[in-house]
């Protein structure tokens, strides 16, 4: 039977889990992900996990931090005075927001603290920090 090896399209069914059991992303109820491995479209821990799988194949893996979203960097941390905040926002810690820099460049942050005069806003990955667990099934490889 084939396995998956580099460069090879597959479909594959998954469940992202934390290290304390939470789920926080899953394919189980609805289309497997498709993916050209190889382009860098993957976190390389999961990619690493895929390879030599066959179809209808499961496991689970464990994706180290370094593998998957990276330790959390401090210097993506950023002070905000809430004067350059839209009037009706009121900020809550763990609220995503969306800032442009001066070429419109859009980016996501993380209110990570909120205080009188300014909120600390946070541009890692929300996932950055922590290793990662997935269940795998490969559906297809294309």
């Amino acid at each position: 039977m084939s396995k998956v090896k580099d460069n090879d399209t597959v479909k594959v069914h998954y469940t992202g889990k934390l290290d304390n059991g939470q789920v926080f992303d899953s394919s189980v109820d609805r289309e497997p992900l498709e993916v050209k491995l190889g382009q860098g479209q993957l976190i390389p821990g999961f990619e690493k996990g895929l390879i030599d799988m066959e179809v209808n194949e499961k496991k689970t893996i464990t994706i180290a931090k370094a593998e998957a979203y990276g330790e959390v960097n401090e210097e993506l941390f950023q002070k905000v005075a809430k004067t350059q905040l839209p009037e009706d926002l009121k900020p809550e810690v763990g609220m995503g927001l969306v800032g442009s820099n001066a070429q419109g460049a859009q980016q996501q942050f993380r209110v990570a603290a909120v205080n009188d005069d300014h909120i600390i806003v946070d541009a890692n990955h929300p996932l950055a920090g922590q290793d990662l667990t997935f269940d795998l099934e490969v559906v297809e490889i294309l």
